[in-house]
């Protein structure tokens, strides 16, 4: 009888670890961001190793820094400042963005709407979130501010939240779609296409890691998403409105500290079955802001990828000024003066690189590897042309070429005149009028006048100088023909004299 109860203990204890074996082995399944199948960790080790193993295309770059190997699918590091790719590994190819997508959801509701904008949480927005899909729980007919939408759909990942400002900003989030995919054209994506506001996946919801990066410049240029965007636990206090009090953490760990990375400004994670771990983080260190995108991850090695990338651009690349490094297409100017506006209508434009310009060298480098070109825009708005640099046959940075009335002058080369408003002026109407002084030109041209004049008033003293020789020559052949008359008279009338004699 004992035997018997034993034995039915141990079929019992077997069957219980036999299920908490395939729960293990789901949850790890699930975790590497494939589908829950019979997938053992020995498969999900192998498929990383197979990622790890994918080439690194920004190693092929002609004297390029060598890039870390990393386990992601696909990834970019790139330069927010010049839009310098520092590493490539697969970033055009098209893949599943998942809540990442919520980046450019966030950055058009903060163009278009104000932050206390109530936007009211919908029925179909609430339905379409399925039982495992990341909310903050809102019922129907909730209304929140945009401000706490913002917080919503960044800190908490809320894809209920997402669909109702969809439907808030275009009436339903078809129309949204199209507003971001237009968007994501004018940031200049160029394989991406978006179906829905959260991401949750669809076949035809895709973009690639490039195209994300571009898409995390524009939204970390936006102050109000810098703010929200890196903000590690929000408070949803209660309302009249919105009855729910709780806090919400962020799943972005860089951002949260509990992996701590120095100059975090923000970013955004996502995670379904088909795209894995993705995160997109950004990061400001001096007068470099560096973004980093990493797509079809294994969690927690999307953080420790993102800073290993970050630390690769750090070490590696160095922030320069056009202007420093570049005098070729520097100020050339024919005119003394040149004022805010033309004078006589032929004033001659002084040239100089836009504020802010710069490009990304690798640290071994120096403008003496570069090449560049000049394209002219041909706009009359003072954005003549745009200079594009390429180290070994690789992007590093173009800058645009601008007419000086659109810098402020520098006090050491400049002298600021203020305008006089009459009674008809207005304040949007007066606009400041610069006056630029090229101290160079300046002083070559007063070296040439002056120069000038010397040579004029030597040339006009020999000149003179010619001419009373001349005058002196032409009177002593006067007093000599004079003389010689005189004599001959005198000699004419000596004979007269001595005929009338005898």
């Amino acid at each position: 009888m004992k035997f018997i109860i034993n034995s039915q203990r141990m079929r019992k204890s077997a069957f219980t670890s036999g299920i908490f074996s395939l729960f293990l082995c789901a949850t790890l399944s699930m975790s590497a961001g494939l589908p829950v199948s019979a997938d053992t960790s020995e498969t999900i080790d192998a498929a990383k190793q197979a990622r790890r193993e994918l080439p690194i295309d920004s190693n092929a770059y002609t004297a390029w820094p060598t890039g870390p190997t990393i386990s992601a699918k696909a990834a970019v590091l790139m330069d927010a400042n010049s839009g310098c790719i520092l590493y490539n590994k697969n970033m055009d190819e098209r893949m599943y963005p998942a809540s990442t997508t919520k980046m450019l959801t966030c950055l058009i509701a903060a163009e278009k709407c104000q932050l206390d904008e109530p936007v009211t949480i919908t029925r179909t927005a609430v339905e379409s979130v399925p039982s495992d899909g990341s909310s903050i729980g809102s019922n129907p007919g909730n209304v929140l501010p945009m401000n706490e939408c913002l917080y919503a759909i960044l800190v908490a990942s809320a894809n209920e939240v997402a669909s109702s400002v969809a439907e808030h900003i275009a009436g339903s989030t078809e129309a949204f779609a199209d507003m971001m995919n237009e968007k994501a054209k004018e940031l200049g994506c160029t394989n991406t296409h978006f179906v829905n506001a959260n991401g949750l996946y669809d076949s035809n919801h895709y973009t690639s890691a490039h195209d994300l990066a571009l898409i995390a410049k524009a939204f970390f240029e936006n102050d109000t998403l810098l703010r929200v965007g890196n903000v590690g636990t929000h408070h949803f206090a209660s309302t009249a409105t919105q009855p729910q009090d709780f806090y919400k953490t962020n799943k972005h760990k860089l951002i949260t500290g509990e992996i701590s990375y120095e100059g975090i400004i923000g970013g955004k994670t996502g995670y379904t079955a088909e795209a894995g771990q993705t995160l997109v983080t950004g990061c400001d260190r001096g007068d470099m802001r560096l973004i980093c995108v990493v797509m079809f991850e294994d969690t927690p090695d999307q953080f420790y990828d993102t800073t290993t990338l970050f630390d690769y651009g750090y070490q590696n690349f160095n922030l320069e000024s056009a202007a420093k490094l570049d005098n070729t297409y520097s100020i050339g100017n024919g005119n003394f003066f040149l004022t805010g506006r033309e004078i006589f209508d032929h004033s001659n434009a002084i040239l100089s690189f836009a504020p802010g310009s710069n490009i990304i060298l690798p640290n071994m480098a120096s403008i003496e590897d570069l090449e560049s070109t000049i394209t002219f825009t041909g706009e009359k708005t003072g954005h003549v042309a745009d200079i594009s640099y390429s180290f070994y046959g690789h992007s590093v940075g173009v800058v645009p070429l601008i007419t000086a009335d659109k810098v402020p002058p520098a006090p050491s080369v400049s002298v600021t005149t203020p305008v006089v408003t009459t009674d008809s002026d207005t304040e949007e109407d007066a606009e400041p009028h610069y006056v630029f002084i090229n101290v160079r030109s300046v002083v070559f041209w007063i070296i040439v006048v002056g120069g000038s004049m010397i040579v004029l008033m030597l040339l006009g003293s020999m000149l003179h100088s010619r001419q009373d020789l001349r005058h002196n020559r032409y009177r002593r052949r006067s007093m000599k023909r004079d003389l010689r008359m005189k004599r001959r008279m005198e000699g004419r009338e000596r004979r007269r004299r001595i005929r009338h004699r005898y």
